[in-house]
Order: C-alpha cells, then sequence, then structure tokens
C-alpha cells in the first residue's frame, strides 16, 4: 500500500520542489529579494524540504488509518485536522533538519 503512495509523493514534491526553485531564482535575479552569495543553497534546501514534507505528507496521510486500524483504534479519528497538524509539526522537524545538513558552514 505505502509503495503506491511513495511516486504520488515524489511526484508532488519535486513539482512543489520546482516551484520553490524558480520562485526563489526569480526573486534573485528580478531583485525582489536579495538571498545573498548562498542563494542556490536555500533554493536547494527548500526544494529538498518540500520533496521530504510531501512525501511524509503522503505516507502519513495513506497509511496512519491503516496503523490507527490495527492498533485497535478508530481509523475514523484520522481525520483531516489530525493528519494536517501531525505534518505541519513534522514538516518544521524535516525543513530545520535538512537545512541544519544543506546550510552547515555556510549560514549555520
Amino acid at each position: 500500500m505505502a509503495l503506491r503512495e511513495i511516486p504520488n509523493g515524489l511526484a508532488l514534491g519535486a513539482m512543489l520542489g520546482l516551484v520553490g526553485i524558480v520562485r526563489i531564482s526569480l526573486w534573485q535575479y528580478l531583485g525582489f529579494y536579495d538571498y545573498g552569495e548562498h542563494w542556490m543553497l536555500i533554493a536547494l534546501t527548500v526544494s529538498a524540504a518540500l520533496v521530504g514534507i510531501v512525501m511524509f505528507g503522503s505516507l502519513t496521510g495513506s497509511m496512519l488509518p491503516f496503523i490507527l486500524q490495527r492498533t485497535g483504534f478508530d481509523p475514523a479519528s484520522a481525520s483531516a485536522p489530525f493528519v494536517a497538524t501531525l505534518v505541519d509539526v513534522t514538516g518544521l522537524v524535516i525543513y530545520f533538519t535538512v537545512a541544519s545538513l544543506i546550510l552547515r558552514g555556510t549560514l549555520l
């Protein structure tokens, strides 16, 4: 079941990651915002974090009801607000972990 969600999560994450790279690049080149000399690393950080967050969200949203059912809880409790909160909080952890890995030695 989870193996079917991985390509979907990767595809959506890659599309959103590309949007993140394009947005940061355009704002840098057009002068809307100056990200500094390491703007490409920032774009890479945002893109990689988006792929990870979307992948985790896709897997969590599809697998959490099955996990809850198997552990004896009501799978309906894996409602959209619960999954969204879980993914949002975990998304911050994913983003800061990716940022610490990519930006270590430059901006961090």
